[in-house]
């Protein structure tokens, strides 16, 4: 749950609102599936007043190396394509949970077990949930 407290307790600069149809939305989601992440589900957070960013994303891996090399190569891409870079990031250590804070998207790339026990999907649920 540290990752879900850093992306609490950090400041929002300005940016503008995301939409579903974002680049950098899409370029996150191409990248993993580039690198062969499973279960990639978006959240949309906009209309709940209470949510850190605009939109989750979220996808699981089946083991740590593929946990990092999806969440490096997001990094990557988005950089290469979006000229962003994460504003954090959190979980390289562990490898079960990766957290890439872009402000107004938040990645998650988790484990499949770690995925089960936090369920994302269930705390945000008055979000709108698209699979991909």
């Amino acid at each position: 749950m540290e990752q879900l407290e850093i992306v609490a307790t950090r400041k929002k600069k300005n940016v503008k609102r995301l939409t579903k149809s974002s680049k950098i939305i899409k370029t996150i989601i191409n990248a993993i599936k580039e690198k062969k992440g499973e279960n990639i589900v978006s959240l949309d957070l906009r209309k709940v007043n209470e949510a850190v960013a605009d939109f989750f994303i979220v996808c699981e891996a089946s083991n740590q190396p593929q946990v990092r090399a999806i969440a490096e190569f997001i990094q990557l891409d988005v950089n290469k394509k979006c000229s962003e870079a994460p504003y954090h990031h959190e979980g390289y250590q562990k490898l079960s949970w990766v957290l890439i804070d872009y402000v107004n998207v938040v990645v998650h790339v988790m484990l499949s077990d770690t995925r089960k026990f936090y369920q994302l999907e269930e705390m945000w649920s008055d979000g709108s949930t698209m699979e991909y």
